[in-house]
């Protein structure tokens, strides 16, 4: 079987791709993998970042030993997938990503800050707060938390791709959206899509942002008909 990467994203790990990786395994060797400090992996020496991210997924392709795959990445992950696509051509094959943040600012990453204050989720959002006890034990779900903050700040301060970038990207890809996405907008992902060179755009109907919400047989049907007509 040919291989896929499923990469997750940020405050995630790769067991909340287990249902993808399932619809997908009659047609792929699946691949996923947690990024350092997610799932219960042990953090990193250094801070939470896209480049460091897109490193471990570099190191990971390399140590498996694959050749040129396919990579969906979902919300972050899509933006470590093209990452590693814009500063190692050639190392994986299509791009799929979904719900992806394209645009960052100081006024952005402020808005995505609010959002991530762990007093006001044990608070406001307890079963939130216990899902991600969970996912990431044995580590503390509010470390991932704060490292997570300093990742979108640092974004908010220097994107580390801006949107100039893309045009350079050679790798078919697809971007999808959810209609009902409140988190991402419509026009920085059409923004990157007219940048990419070979590139389709794809919306998936009544989805929200959140990964548990999205109806996984849509998801999978959207990423096989592209992967069919990518090679």
């Amino acid at each position: 079987m040919p291989p896929i990467i499923l990469l997750h994203g940020a405050l995630g790990s790769k067991g909340y791709l287990q249902p993808l990786a399932e619809a997908l395994s009659d047609v792929f060797q699946v691949y996923s993998f947690n990024f350092s400090g997610h799932g219960g992996a042990a953090f990193p020496a250094k801070p939470f970042s896209i480049p460091l991210f897109s490193e471990e997924l570099k190191d990971f392709i390399q140590t498996q030993g694959i050749q040129q795959a396919p990579v969906f990445g979902y919300s972050m992950g899509g933006y470590v997938a093209l990452h590693l696509a814009k500063h190692s051509p050639g190392l994986v094959g299509p791009v799929i990503t979904l719900a992806t943040r394209f645009y960052w600012d100081e006024a952005t990453a402020a808005r995505e800050l609010k959002m991530l204050d762990a007093g006001t989720i044990v608070q406001k959002a307890p079963a939130l707060a216990a899902m991600l006890e969970e996912r990431h034990r044995p580590n503390d779900w509010r470390e991932v938390l704060e490292r997570t903050k300093e990742l979108m700040a640092g974004l908010g301060a220097a994107n580390a791709l801006h949107l100039e970038d893309y045009a350079s990207i050679s790798n078919k890809t697809l971007l999808l959206l959810g209609d009902r996405d409140k988190m991402v907008s419509l026009e920085e992902t059409v923004a990157v899509y007219k940048q990419l060179p070979d590139a389709q755009f794809g919306v998936l109907p009544g989805t929200p942002h959140p990964l548990e919400q999205v109806k996984v047989a849509l998801l999978s049907r959207f990423i096989l008909d592209f992967l069919q007509g990518a090679y």
